[in-house]
């Protein structure tokens, strides 16, 4: 370790009491009289002086943040100074102030003075203070800024937490007699507890951890220390004091070196941060700012390094393995030298030998073997079995190990270079390089030196190779010199080389290093240079060992370099030992081939087995049973090697030369390469030709390499075969290739083709392939079983014959995707009546099974609509259709009706009224009489029926249902309500409200009719059927009328619309609803009419007769019939259209002229407003008629 002085100023007759660094390093804040001075730290220039105080400043401390700084002094004041060295704030404490200490993570400043502490934070309007039994003279935080050490007049250490509160006291032996003069934690963060040194003028220097208890045992100084401080990460303590000089300790306090010495004591030191760089300031104004450079202290002997480590530790390495081991010396170690299992350290007062435990090379435990208790001077010291070598600058001395001097050479000029050669034990031998240039050989037990070589310039570096002929120098001059000592011939010479190595495994290979490059030189090939950082110090097989500063390590190097140098020489064996060093696989097969094209069986055959080769092994065993039987022909066997290698054309070159020219056709055909079996045979022999056809025939039949049969088939015009292959592999790109290149004529190949794609679900080639045969059905075909239904729709606008062989389908796979009302209408367009009305059909038991009763008669009217369309095409089911169309309209009201009650017995809310309710059960047990439709039930429609009988006052039709109700089965959930309802009806009057008798009244003969009629919705007296309004269900005031034999429709509308005169003056009184779409009638006024109506008059009837006389009318009757007061039902054929004449012309009714269900008008326009669609048969309301 060495102190160089990087800058000095001092300051006349003032004092530096204390010195403190920004923590980037950048300045230095310095305590000088009555000024705090900021200087530039790595140049000593003055940045400026700072005044503020009025008397000496004692101390300065800087925050860790580096945004500001504190100094306090003897007038009892401390200054916060920013880093652009303004000063913000300044209070006081009662006494001069001793030290400040800022806390590295909250930055609270710590001021003390004689009698107390305060403890000041930004955040913090006021100065919290302590007061102490004695004057304070130092303190510091710990590195986790919980705790605050004072330093004592008295011998005491106080430690405080945050709050000022004591936690530990730590007391000297000395007490008052030996006051602790300064004290710093250990900045270090590998440590696991905080270390506290703490120098005290008992001259002592003593280490605590946190807890008060101490580490080690004191360390006496010779001088009173006034200073202590740490370096950066803890490794090493600075110390100053009475003794005029700064010292380096360990952190344990072992003395390392004195830093710099001065004329005054030195008050105090400091490192700057992160550096090697020291700063001490002294009782006569100087400040000094020392660089420390610590030299490498090492040994190397093969794959051991040992070398320095924290001063006083020398560290082993075994530098393969990666294995090291630590050796406390606790001494500075001043010299290393390793040989064999040897280790010799030479500490201030005495040589220490180590030994190995054993002689396994992986062994890494060493022990004392002796102990030389002399001190020596020397620059080099170099370890043997049984000695050690001295060497100061022209003398040698070797010392046995009981420190006895056996012998001495001294030399002409200064020795620069040693290093021992090996040898027997107590024989070894030592090369040794002069400042003149002579190169001198040793041996321990030889008292005359041998001089090898002379050269004219000094030897930086020395190797002697494996064998002991060849030597290796480097001079002053950077250039490597190589030379054969046996006739001391200079063999080549490099330029650049800081140092250089033999490898000590291979006699002809060296590596040096210089210029940051890495060079390897094997016998006199030309160097192989890889970049490399440091310098080269070993060389041991494929591993070169590498110094950089002061990690050792080892490089891996392949030695592929040299390895190809010799196979460019065809230098197979020498090749072969290079690559035993460390090649990789690749160029174990770069060898192993080589040799093989060069014909060196048995280096190719090693170096095939190192790479596990198989194949080559077998074609090298098989050449060499031949050679056995005989054979010599070199070029062949080079033929079949490269044969194996790939290199066909060159085999057959080599084939036809050695007269082998069915090997090289068979080698041809076994690679299905027949172009070059052909080019190979030429037009010359018609023979080999014709096999070489029957060969490549066969080959492409039986090929598993299809896709160049396929091409071949091609070329041949063979497309069928082609397309075969290439179909069944299902390479559809060649394939629709093939398609668009072929004729349209050619209709078998392209229906092969589209067969293929159909296969393969490449449906847009298939449809192009089709389009372009124009087969149409095909195209169908493929679009329906692709479920691609647009294009099929497309096509069958275009060409109507295939309607049928698009919407069967469509309709199916409809309904296999549960969408069977598109499915019906889909079999409706297709012309597939009967699968329309069994899917409909399906539809209406599905919806019947799950309550769904609104559906079912949407779908029963639907059915009975499909009914009259069948009627209408085939006559020879017209009766037939027209009973069921007759059977199912009346079950779509049916059912239509029924979903009312069945939301009003099942769900908790009904959105009818009780007229409604009453109105639709007496019409559904009106039309009940014979057999009761499934899932209607009669006991639901019952039990309505009385609820809204008793809520009406229809008390006698109450009882009468609560009667039939008794003799059904009924529900359990009905069971109590009914019986109360039983009970409670009996306490009622036996008779029904007048209003609801008169409500159903018949239009025809004005006769009453009960409530409940087993003969019908029709009147008991005319037979009368009542019309009812589909929403409400009351009888609408409407008579159907007929018309006479021989009047037709046309006719008779065509008379209805001619106007009577003597109706023209009600013009004004009627309003016309027709609007094309929907008929309504309105009157605004009854008018008596004197005259009598003749078809009032064709209303009247035989009384009392049981059957129905229907109402008759003839032309002039029609003539006097206004269109506002008819309405008609235009059935299509085969029906006939239906006649109504409204009674009462001010009731305005309303008709849906799709389902021809009559309403209120009222109640039609808010149901199509709730639905947009009549109630009924779903029609939506802008859908034209």
């Amino acid at each position: 370790m060495r102190a160089v002085l990087a800058w000095k100023e001092t300051f006349r007759e003032q004092c530096v009491y204390d010195l403190a660094f920004k923590p980037d390093g950048s300045q230095l804040i310095i305590a000088a009289g009555l000024r705090v001075l900021v200087y530039d730290a790595s140049d000593g220039a003055l940045i400026q002086p700072l005044k503020g105080h009025k008397d000496i400043v004692y101390c300065v401390a800087y925050a860790k943040d580096g945004k500001r700084f504190a100094s306090g002094s003897a007038d009892k004041s401390i200054i916060i100074w920013t880093s652009k060295l303004e000063g913000i704030l300044k209070y006081t404490h009662n006494d001069s102030i001793q030290c400040v200490a800022y806390n590295p993570v909250t930055h609270q400043l710590a001021s003390c003075s004689s009698g107390d502490f305060g403890l000041w934070s930004p955040e913090q309007k006021s100065v919290n203070k302590h007061k102490v039994s004695s004057k304070i003279t130092c303190c510091g935080w710990t590195n986790d800024g919980q705790y605050l050490a004072l330093g004592m007049m008295n011998g005491v250490v106080s430690i405080r937490n945050k709050n000022g509160e004591e936690k530990v006291k730590i007391e000297r032996p000395g007490g008052s007699s030996s006051p602790i003069w300064s004290i710093a934690w250990n900045p270090s963060k590998d440590e696991h507890n905080d270390i506290l040194a703490v120098a005290d003028w008992g001259q002592k220097l003593s280490f605590y951890q946190l807890s008060g208890k101490q580490v080690g045992k004191d360390r006496t100084l010779t001088y009173d220390p006034c200073c202590v401080s740490y370096f950066s990460k803890g490794e090493y303590i600075v110390m100053g004091g009475s003794d005029k000089q700064a010292s380096l300790y360990t952190r344990d306090g072992v003395r390392l070196g004195t830093i710099g010495e001065q004329n005054a004591w030195v008050w105090t030191c400091r490192v700057r941060p992160d550096t090697n760089f020291v700063v001490l300031g002294c009782q006569d104004g100087t400040v000094a700012c020392y660089q420390l450079i610590f030299s490498t202290v090492h040994g190397l002997y093969k794959d051991r390094y040992a070398y320095r480590d924290s001063m006083t530790d020398v560290i082993v390495q075994h530098l393969i393995t990666e294995q090291k081991v630590r050796i406390k010396c606790r001494e500075l170690v001043k010299k290393i030298a390793i040989y064999r299992n040897r280790l010799a350290i030479q500490l201030p007062e005495k040589i220490l030998i180590y030994e190995l435990f054993s002689d396994d090379s992986s062994d890494m435990k060493y022990h004392i073997k002796e102990k030389i208790c002399r001190k020596f001077e020397c620059n080099l010291l170099v370890v043997c079995s049984q000695h050690i070598i001295l060497c100061q600058e022209k003398r040698l001395q070797c010392l046995s190990f009981t420190s006895v001097r056996e012998k001495e050479w001294v030399m002409e000029s200064l020795i620069r270079y040693i290093k021992v050669i090996g040898g027997p034990p107590g024989r070894e031998g030592l090369l040794v390089g002069l400042k003149n240039g002579a190169i001198l050989k040793i041996f321990v037990d030889n008292p005359f030196p041998i001089t090898l070589l002379k050269l004219s310039t000094s030897v930086r570096c020395l190797d002697m190779s494996a064998s002991r002929n060849k030597l290796a120098v480097v001079d002053e001059h950077n250039t490597l010199l190589v030379y054969d000592i046996n006739s001391k011939e200079l063999l080549f010479q490099e330029p650049n080389a800081n140092s250089v190595a033999w490898n000590t495994q291979c006699e002809d290979m060296l590596c040096f290093s210089g210029n940051g490059y890495l060079n390897i030189k094997a016998s006199n090939f030309p160097v192989h240079q890889q970049k490399m950082q440091g310098f080269m110090v070993g060389y041991n097989g494929s591993k070169i060992f590498c110094l950089h500063i002061y990690l050792m390590s080892a490089v891996e190097v392949p030695q592929s370099a040299p390895m190809y140098q010799y196979l460019e020489r065809k230098m197979f064996k020498e090749a072969y030992q290079i690559a035993c060093l460390g090649v990789t696989d690749s160029d174990w097969r770069d060898l192993a081939t080589e040799a093989l094209e060069g014909l060196d069986f048995d280096t190719a055959k090693k170096a095939f087995i190192r790479i596990r080769d198989l194949r080559y092994l077998e074609l090298i065993n098989s050449i060499e049973e031949r050679k056995k039987r005989g054979e010599n022909d070199n070029e062949l066997f080079l033929a079949d090697v490269y044969a194996y290698q790939g290199k066909f054309h060159e085999a057959a070159k080599l084939y036809k030369r050695t007269g082998h020219e069915s090997r090289a056709l068979s080698m041809y055909t076994d690679l299905r390469m027949f172009e070059y079996a052909k080019d190979f045979v030429g037009a010359t022999d018609p023979k080999s030709s014709r096999i070489l056809m029957t060969k490549q025939a066969d080959w492409a039949k039986s090929s598993k390499e299809p896709r160049a049969a396929a091409e071949m088939y091609l070329s041949a015009g063979e497309h069928l075969k082609a397309i075969d292959i290439i179909g069944e592999h299902g390479w559809a790109d060649m394939l629709i290739d093939i398609a668009r290149k072929l004729d349209k004529a050619e209709r078998e190949p392209l229906a092969k083709c589209a067969l293929h794609f159909k296969r393969l679900k490449h449906h847009g080639y298939a449809s192009e392939t089709y389009s372009k045969m124009g087969d149409l059905k095909a195209l169908v075909h493929l679009h329906v079983e692709t479920r691609h239904w647009e294009e099929a729709f497309s096509l069958v606008e275009k060409h109507t014959q295939f309607k049928y062989d698009v919407f069967v389908p469509y309709a199916q796979w409809l309904a296999e995707n549960d969408r069977f009302e598109e499915a019906q209408k889909a079999f409706h367009k297709a012309g597939r009546q009967n699968e329309a009305v069994k899917v409909l059909e399906q539809l209406t038991h599905n919806a019947v099974v799950e309550n769904r009763f609104n559906d079912a008669g949407y779908y029963y009217w639907m059915l009975s609509m499909q009914c009259l369309d069948i009627a209408r095409e085939s006559e020879e089911q017209r009766d037939e259709m027209l009973k069921k169309f007759e059977r199912f309209q009346h079950l779509a009201e049916l059912y239509h009706v029924y979903r009312s009650i069945q939301r009003y017995t099942d769900e908790p809310f009904s959105s009818h009224m009780p007229e409604t309710l009453f109105n639709i059960c007496r019409f559904l047990l009106n039309n009940l009489t014979k057999n009761i439709p499934a899932g209607i039930s009669k006991v639901n429609t019952l039990y309505a029926l009385a609820k809204q009988s008793r809520k009406l006052g229809a008390y006698k039709l109450a009882r009468y249902s609560y009667e039939k109700l008794q003799e059904l089965h009924i529900p359990s959930r009905f069971h109590e309500s009914i019986e109360l309802g039983n009970l409670i009806i009996r306490s009622k009057p036996f008779h029904d409200s007048e209003d609801l008798i008169e409500g159903m009244m018949c239009y025809r003969c004005s006769t009453n009719n009960p409530l409940l009629n087993n003969q019908g919705s029709v009147c008991i007296n005319c037979r009368q059927p009542f019309i009812y309004s589909a929403s409400s269900y009351e009888v609408l005031p409407l008579v159907q009328f007929y018309l006479e034999e021989g009047i037709t429709d046309e006719e008779a509308l065509s008379l209805i619309d001619l106007e009577v005169p003597h109706i023209d003056q009600r013009d004004a009184r009627w309003q016309d609803m027709d609007n094309g779409e929907l008929q309504a009638l309105r009157m605004d006024d009854g008018l008596d009419d004197a005259e009598e109506d003749p078809f009032t008059a064709k209303m009247s009837f035989e009384q009392g007769g049981s059957n129905f006389v229907p109402v008759k009318v003839n032309r002039s009757v029609l003539r006097s019939m206004s269109r506002r007061d008819v309405l008609i039902k235009r059935w299509p054929r085969p029906l006939k259209w239906e006649y109504f004449r409204s009674l009462l012309p001010d009731v305005s009714i309303t008709m849906c002229p799709t389902c021809f269900k009559m309403f209120h008008s009222e109640d039609y326009e808010l149901l199509v407003l709730q639905h947009n669609c009549c109630p009924y048969c779903r029609r939506p309301i802008d859908e034209p008629n």
